[in-house]
């Protein structure tokens, strides 16, 4: 049974994202530019403050500031349009700060000044806002009914900048559906999301969709699909300097490596998490982190840091939960500590008093340390007596179902491998068979004898192929074979235009080769053909009719370079980042409805890695693309 999850599920305020558009990108510049006070107007001068402000390099605390000089600039100049851009940029900060209070204000404020400027496209970005701050506040009525009429007001509206506010309000809604453990409605509202932001092409609002996507499928139990959701969000946002979401979904990725016992990784990142929460002042992820901290520490049995975890969760967790009766008694003994100055007499016992009490208080609190220390030891012990002897029993039985994952994953492996790499052939006999055709229609017998030849070593070329196959079908045992031998590389490419010639020719692409004769890789001969003939099947898919394709190759000590290059359709940096994340797979159709489902490439991926290599990709939309494999250099071998 799989645990529920301890930790708070935040919501994240999508609408303060950086603006870059200034021409001064460096905090010292903008300071200094400030001190100078060299301004044209008053607008200038809120345009550095929105810099600085919008800035999510700075901590919360830097930020308040400059957004509340900005503030106060606006309401002394009596800018409509500035007014409204740091109330909302005020709401933003204080909610992340836990101040609901001056959080409510500042929006409603802002809405206010919407009001009078008829703005629906910013009466909308205030009601998603006030969304959000209720559903924090737990009052899911009116978060509910501000998430809707502020998409309902987007919905009215036209421009590109309306659809992105539209696409940021139902990503709100979605986690807000989140937060209340409805994931179908959820989904619905994360995938509209997703949609216009990939339309706008808004990399940031693509990037929080996955990860709060992933967020759902996590909290749904379907940890894989989850795991990789999140992490490339998370690569995403990290090269856009946007942590704050991070520090969630790693709480999350670590209870997954939790469950498959990988506790190392799953306290790496439950550190990296704590790590961005101080540094960012978030008390509810600091709370957070260290209660699973104390877990991981606890499951690993390294008793002294997890119960200096467990202490710092309970201070967090008291301070957050009674952060208003605190400052409470803060005031109290502010005006206490006033009338006792009235006299020294009263001072001094007013003092010896509170150091009478702190120090019984410092008494009793170390007898309950110690005695809660002693308990959580006892019970540590008889824990770890009972998970010995349930180890033992269990260890033969794990042995037993990983050796038969691994077979069985071993075997869906090879099936795959044969059945895609008999692609190749048959197509090109479709080609054949297209030229079979015409040629009897025509009765023009000298084509025939010419195809006949061709047929003939095409059979040939697949019979080696099915051979090399079943070869290695019978030597691998339990695992893909790895058996690195000298390779001639102009032979192997040889053999392959041999192969890929007449599905070119059915195409009218010419096929190029460039290698010189002393290149020789340190490699597996099998995976190799099975790389080269991905990637060259992929560039005929992909690449229109007269088109071409270069195959080179030259050394990059310790590796030889082996590049496939088409001119085809190419494709945008957004799909060769999911090409080369884990386990991507995509149905795609070629310049004629050629189909693939991506599985050629991952086996490309997997057989790289296999050799020790490396590979990159190198695109431009109608520009074709450039697929770059690094190998072993036979004569760089150590």
């Amino acid at each position: 049974m799989k645990k529920k999850k301890t930790y708070l599920l935040m919501s994240f305020l999508f609408f303060s994202f950086q603006v870059f558009g200034f021409q001064y990108s460096d905090v010292d510049s903008l300071n200094r530019l400030l001190s100078t006070g060299k301004f044209k107007n008053d607008s200038a001068r809120l345009e550095v403050y929105e810099e600085l402000f919008k800035n999510s390099t700075l901590s919360p605390e830097i930020r308040l500031q400059y957004a509340k000089e900005a503030y106060n600039t606006a309401n002394n100049i009596q800018n409509s349009n500035w007014i409204f851009k740091t109330n909302l940029e005020l709401g933003h900060i204080y909610k992340r700060k836990g101040d609901i209070e001056q959080s409510l204000s500042h929006y409603l404020s802002g809405l206010k000044e919407a009001e009078k400027q008829k703005n629906i496209g910013r009466k909308a970005l205030i009601y998603s806002s006030l969304g959000t701050l209720y559903s924090v506040g737990e009052d899911f009525d009116k978060s509910l009914y501000y998430f809707q009429l502020g998409i309902e007001n987007l919905r009215k509206g036209k421009s590109r900048k309306d659809s992105t506010n539209l696409a940021r309000s139902l990503l709100n809604t979605g986690n807000f559906y989140r937060t209340l453990g409805k994931y179908d409605s959820s989904l619905i509202y994360f995938e509209e999301a997703g949609k216009i932001f990939q339309k706008v092409e808004f990399l940031m609002g693509t990037a929080y969709t996955i990860g709060n996507m992933g967020l759902v499928h996590a909290q749904k139990g379907e940890h894989q699909v989850a795991k990789k959701k999140m992490e490339l969000a998370s690569t995403i946002l990290k090269d856009m300097g946007d942590f704050y979401p991070i520090a969630v979904y790693d709480l999350y990725i670590a209870d997954i490596y939790k469950e498959n016992n990988d506790l190392e990784r799953a306290i790496g990142y439950v550190q990296h998490s704590l790590k961005i929460a101080k540094d960012y002042s978030l008390k509810e992820q600091i709370r957070d982190a260290n209660l699973k901290l104390s877990e991981l520490y606890d499951a690993s049995n390294n008793y002294q840091k997890a119960y200096y975890h467990q202490s710092q969760y309970l201070t967090y967790r008291d301070s957050i939960n009674n952060e208003e009766k605190i400052r409470e008694i803060a005031d109290l003994r502010t005006e206490y500590e006033v009338n006792q100055r009235e006299t020294e007499i009263q001072l001094l016992k007013t003092e010896q008093r509170n150091q009478y009490i702190i120090f019984a208080s410092m008494a009793l609190i170390i007898i309950l340390l110690g005695l809660a220390s002693f308990l959580y030891y006892r019970n540590s012990r008889r824990k770890q007596t009972l998970n010995s002897i349930l180890k033992e029993r269990k260890e033969e039985a794990e042995a037993q179902r990983d050796q038969l994952e691994a077979i069985n994953e071993t075997r869906e492996k090879f099936l795959s491998i044969i059945s895609h790499d008999l692609m190749g052939p048959i197509n090109s006999f479709k080609g054949l068979s297209a030229i079979m055709k015409m040629s009897i229609m025509n009765q023009d017998l000298k084509d025939l004898h010419d195809i006949h030849a061709v047929f003939d070593k095409s059979i040939n070329n697949l019979s080696a192929l099915l051979t090399n196959l079943l070869d290695w079908s019978v030597t691998q045992q339990g695992n893909i074979p790895y058996q690195p031998e000298k390779i001639a590389l102009k032979n192997l490419m040889n053999e392959l235009i041999d192969l890929f010639f007449n599905m070119a020719e059915g195409k009218k692409i010419r096929l190029i080769t460039d290698i010189p004769e002393n290149l020789y890789l340190w490699a597996d001969i099998n995976s190799v053909k099975t790389i080269l003939r991905n990637l060259v099947s992929n560039a005929l898919k992909f690449t229109d009719e007269n088109g071409e394709i270069q195959l080179t190759a030259e050394k990059a000590n310790p590796f030889i370079v082996i590049k496939v290059t088409d001119n085809g359709i190419g494709m945008p940096q957004s799909k060769i980042d999911m090409l080369l994340s884990e386990d991507h797979f995509e149905i795609s159709q070629g310049t004629k409805g050629e189909k693939g489902v991506g599985l050629g490439l991952q086996l490309v991926k997997e057989f790289v890695d296999m050799n020790k290599g490396k590979m990159e990709i190198e695109s431009e939309l109608k520009n074709g693309t450039t697929f770059i494999i690094y190998l072993p250099d036979y004569d760089e071998r150590q």
